[in-house]
């Protein structure tokens, strides 16, 4: 496969994942941290570690509202809940198991 057609099709899966986190604002990070080991925070850190790496401005905070599609505090505001006894424990014993 021609590179340029491989980079065109993995942004292109990288924005259909970005808008499916959007519109799924019922699953929370510390669900995906549990289950995936990354979330939408650690999407931003890498977006803005690669912008970095190429010498652009994009900071952790700019890289947030592009991922959650509006500042963050917005969405920690509108959809995040408390993480539940039972998920803040599932997530420690998989970071011991790390």
């Amino acid at each position: 496969m021609d590179k340029t057609i491989q980079t065109e099709l993995e942004a292109a899966a990288f924005r259909r994942l970005v808008s499916h986190l959007q519109k799924h604002t019922e699953v929370q990070n510390i669900e995906l941290m549990i289950t995936a080991d990354f979330c939408r925070n650690c999407l931003a850190k890498w977006y803005a570690a690669e912008a970095q790496e190429r010498g652009l401005a994009v900071d952790y905070e700019q890289a947030r509202t592009l991922i959650y599609g509006m500042p963050y505090s917005e969405w920690k505001t509108a959809y995040q809940v408390d993480a539940t006894p039972e998920q803040l424990a599932l997530y420690q014993a998989k970071q011991k198991s790390e």
